[in-house]
């Protein structure tokens, strides 16, 4: 969606989930549709278009390098995830991913994943990352962007990786003693705090009478019911309930948006509505049976991503001769 919203033509997709698939088939209706583990895309018989591609852009599968969770603990584990049907290793995954870059040879490769994937030991990862794409023929850079600087109701980081073929390093910006490409990817959008979007209107999960009694003793300086319940018994409970608040930007949006955020101003949780527009996708995007919340809070906001998109035209391929 947010190629789209930048102008471009997205002319087909790959993803292992099938429902997933069904939503993004449902909204989109890709001339080429790939359901299956991405493993198979590097060796089955493509249509020559996909040999032609001006952008590959790929979201491989991030939980393993989230800074909740398990990290170096599930690394090179094979499992099943939700966000797919068969047995994977996610953390190679990336990988698979250039192997397809590789063997297409698009001008440009974007990819994105967590903020967790340059931290700690993950970023051992990204060192491979550059010499996967240095071997496949691409020179790469990686910035960590922030939602909320790009016209996104939403503070969300992710890092985005953007590589160009070698051939084409002659025809854009380069920075660096070695000509290393370059692409400007500061934004300074102004910020959209949760009031400017709230829906009242929309309703919104009623607060448990737990959850209630520690909302209303909550006071200023409180992120989150955390905060509250160490105030309150001297220990922090229920840290993941997070307080939004009218003035300020929301926090990241995930899968439990819907049962995990509650109002600062009033006692109900945020509405399908509110995480939508928070995750800036349409209002009548169609969802089918799937849980909003579970889409958005899996998803690029596609606003963030046209930004992305529409920087790499006008700095790259905008460049590039025909």
């Amino acid at each position: 969606m947010g190629y789209k919203l930048a102008g471009f033509d997205v002319i087909g997709c790959n993803e292992i989930d099938p429902r997933m698939n069904k939503v993004y088939v449902a909204n989109h209706h890709p001339r080429l549709n790939y359901l299956c583990d991405i493993r198979e895309m590097v060796t089955k018989e493509l249509p020559d278009e996909l040999y032609h591609l001006d952008v590959l852009d790929g979201s491989p599968p991030c939980s393993t390098f989230s800074m909740m969770g398990n990290r170096e603990e599930d690394w090179g584990k094979e499992k099943h995830f939700r966000e797919g049907q068969a047995e994977q290793v996610l953390d190679t995954l990336f990988f698979d991913f250039i192997g397809l870059a590789k063997r297409l040879q698009p001008k440009v490769v974007i990819a994105e994943n967590v903020k967790g994937l340059i931290q700690g030991e993950a970023f051992k990862y990204v060192q491979r990352i550059y010499a996967e794409f240095d071997k496949a023929g691409y020179a790469v850079l990686h910035r960590l962007l922030n939602s909320m600087t790009m016209g996104v109701p939403q503070m969300r980081e992710r890092t985005i990786f953007c590589a160009i073929r070698k051939d084409l390093i002659q025809y854009i910006p380069t920075e660096g003693l070695f000509g290393d490409p370059y692409i400007n990817l500061d934004f300074n959008e102004d910020e959209i705090p949760f009031g400017m979007i709230r829906n009242d209107a929309a309703g919104g999960k009623e607060l448990s009478p737990y959850k209630l009694s520690l909302w209303e003793q909550k006071q200023p300086g409180d992120w989150d019911c955390g905060d509250v319940t160490r105030r309150i018994f001297g220990q922090e409970r229920c840290f993941t309930d997070s307080f939004v608040f009218d003035d300020k930007v929301i926090k990241t949006i995930n899968t439990s948006a819907l049962d995990l955020f509650m109002l600062w101003e009033k006692p109900r949780r945020l509405n399908a509505s509110e995480v939508v527009t928070a995750s800036t996708f349409p209002q009548d995007y169609n969802f089918g049976t799937e849980n909003p919340a579970y889409l958005c809070g899996m998803s690029v906001p596609p606003v963030m991503m046209a930004q992305v998109a529409s920087r790499v035209y006008d700095q790259w391929l905008s460049k590039i001769p025909k």
